[in-house]
């Protein structure tokens, strides 16, 4: 299947040509025949998946086949929790409305009002923005949604666990009765559910489940270390093995930190992109690693939102996180669309018990890598049974040959 079989109008078409895109992914080929005739959507997907394209192809195209004269007004409201992925949207609006006449824009907070305040008086179609600007905006009369026509909210577990549900209640609270809603999240606890169905009516329902999204395409190793050593296997792995740039997840602000000050002693450039860091350091860090310049990126899970870089080789954990669905979205990172990617994971002996709840997530045993350097030999009697895993070897460690596959850089979509 082609984007054509889709429908898509030829403005459309060409901008996704010009992209480099041919093929949907899932998501899109079950989403975008469904928005196109008009019905709420409720979908259930990782990022990574292509869902961004799923929902604002769609918008675009009927935005573009009823575009009339006059003063632009806001048509589409696009709500997601980070600055990070309210940029990356606004950049895929930009890219894919290149052939209409079409324009979007982006608010978030962090940075001074006055440049989008300007860009609303100039007039826009589409609007991304995270809750809490867009609600100071709207509370100072810059922003008015009585011409909305379609709304998505995206990433909602996440906007839920980052505490902005009463934020969205308030949003929701202003919209047009008569509106397209569509709703994403990659988990659809209860909580989320009944969020749901404030804003969705009768939808209809894509669910791209984390295994298809992520597993079966990326290589998973595992790595036993001691916490202390956990620097050493790095700085090993980035100057024996891993040859290519590498997208790093710690647990905490201040481990992101610690990391990168360790990694610069030893000589590799890197940054760190977390909560406590400015706007601009973020936006700098970011794409300083898109563009190549910086070989190294240590996130922590939060601001890892929007971190969107097509064909991204590698994904390390170096903390293990005590949620296993979260070790799904981060190995989601590489192997994206129909690319190939390796995640790598350092798990010591207090993160075993982690190992083992995202090995029964995605049902599988990570591979583990027993020939390197710091293997740690030592655990305390309660735990020495480990995850179950600790006799198998890799058994192939000289021929994986993770760094001669030919990587290209792009955004995804």
């Amino acid at each position: 299947m082609t984007f054509e079989h889709l429908g898509l109008v030829p403005p459309l078409l060409r901008a996704l040509q010009d992209q480099g895109y041919e093929h949907p992914t899932p998501i899109q080929a079950q989403a975008i025949p469904i928005l196109l005739k008009g019905r709420d959507l409720l979908g259930s997907a990782q990022t990574g998946t292509g869902k961004t394209a799923a929902f604002t192809l769609p918008i675009l195209q009927k935005l573009y086949q009823n575009e009339g004269s006059g003063k632009r007004k806001v048509k589409a409201l696009i709500v997601t929790p980070t600055r990070e992925l309210a940029l990356q949207i606004d950049e895929n609006c930009k890219a894919y409305a290149k052939y209409t006449q079409l324009r979007s824009t982006v608010i978030f907070g962090g940075v001074k009002q006055h440049k989008q305040v300007q860009a609303l008086r100039n007039g826009v179609d589409i609007l991304v923005a995270t809750p809490g600007r867009l609600l100071d905006l709207m509370g100072q009369g810059y922003i008015s949604l009585n011409h909305l026509e379609f709304f998505v909210l995206d990433e909602a577990d996440h906007m839920l666990d980052m505490g902005f549900i009463h934020d969205i209640k308030k949003i929701v609270a202003q919209l047009p009765k008569q509106r397209q809603s569509l709703f994403f999240s990659a988990t659809l606890p209860k909580e989320i559910l009944a969020l749901s169905k404030s804003i969705v009516g009768n939808p209809e329902r894509v669910a791209i489940e984390p295994e298809q999204a992520t597993a079966e395409k990326i290589d998973q190793e595992v790595y036993f270390v001691s916490k202390k050593q956990k620097i050493e296997l790095l700085t090993h792995l980035l100057s024996e093995e891993v040859d290519e740039d590498v997208l790093v997840f710690s647990r905490t602000k201040h481990g992101s930190d610690k990391i990168v000050r360790k990694l610069t002693k030893a000589g590799f450039k890197s940054m760190a992109i977390h909560g406590n860091k400015s706007q601009n350091a973020r936006q700098r860090a970011l794409r300083d690693f898109k563009e190549g310049d910086v070989r190294v990126l240590v996130a922590t899970d939060i601001a890892a939102r929007g971190i969107d870089v097509e064909e991204l080789p590698f994904v390390i954990n170096y903390d293990l996180p005590n949620v296993s669905e979260t070790y799904v979205h981060r190995i989601g990172r590489t192997g994206r669309a129909q690319a190939s990617g390796m995640a790598l994971s350092f798990c010591d002996w207090e993160e075993r018990s982690y190992l083992r709840d995202i090995e029964r997530l995605i049902d599988q045993k990570l591979e583990v890598v027993e020939d390197h350097p710091f293997v740690e030999t030592e655990a305390p009697a309660q735990q020495a049974s480990g995850s179950g895993n600790s006799g198998r070897s890799s058994g192939n460690q000289g021929n994986r040959n993770r760094s001669r596959r030919n990587h290209s850089r792009k955004r995804n979509y």
